[in-house]
């Protein structure tokens, strides 16, 4: 298979400093087996773009809690005490960014667009340093693209093509940002033949899909 890749693969790709994402909402759909790939692999210094840092032993908070991240951007940290508490004690840097915005934003990278103008953050401390437009009277923040050098995603059905279904709710972040990096990697939770997944239920095709994680089984 073509596209498969093993934690020693995985690992090649890996260094210090790398702009990830990591798809998943409070960890629904979150690829956990490579994020723990990225803690085994012992990579620091991540800028982390993900919706959220869920809740402690869960999806990217294990990043979180070993210290992994340097900075972050997320639409929450609510439900995990640790990203709030590294956000003041300064050893984290944290942008939090309007969840619309976000999506918006990794899309527009995705697409190749130069941005997005929304109103949303307009008057608040979402709109320091950043450029306001105006159009027909009213104003907009320009908010830029979000890319990443490397995209982690988990697919509910993927084929050995690369092309994806995500099941419900686990779709959240994953197809946008399987969109909006150098080098996408997804954990599949079944893996099929070409062919066995419906054309129509495709949610992420495979022309946007690098490797597909492979576990080795002694």
């Amino acid at each position: 298979m073509k596209k498969a890749i093993n934690a020693a693969g995985i690992k090649a790709l890996l260094h210090d400093g790398m702009t990830i994402m990591s798809g998943g909402f409070m960890a629904v759909g979150a690829p956990e087996k490579l994020i723990d790939l990225l803690i085994e692999h012992d990579i620091k210094e991540i800028t982390l773009i993900t919706t959220d840092t869920g809740s402690p032993g869960k999806g990217v908070s294990k990043l979180i809690a070993q210290k992994r991240v340097k900075k972050l951007y997320a639409s929450h940290i609510g439900t995990n005490p640790e990203t709030g508490q590294q956000m003041c004690d300064g050893s984290l840097e944290v942008e939090l960014v309007p969840q619309g915005t976000l999506a918006e934003r990794i899309r527009s990278a995705g697409a190749g667009l130069g941005g997005v103008l929304t109103p949303t953050g307009l008057g608040t401390i979402v709109a320091e340093n950043k450029p306001v437009i105006e159009v027909n009277g009213q104003p907009f923040l320009l908010e830029t693209p979000l890319k990443a050098d490397l995209a982690i995603i988990r697919g509910s059905v993927v084929d050995k093509r690369g092309n994806i279904h995500y099941h419900k709710t686990t779709q959240n972040f994953n197809p946008l940002m399987a969109t909006a990096a150098d080098v996408v990697i997804v954990e599949p939770v079944e893996l099929v033949e070409v062919g066995d997944i419906a054309p129509e239920t495709i949610h992420t095709p495979s022309l946007y899909v690098d490797h597909i994680y492979m576990e080795e089984h002694a």
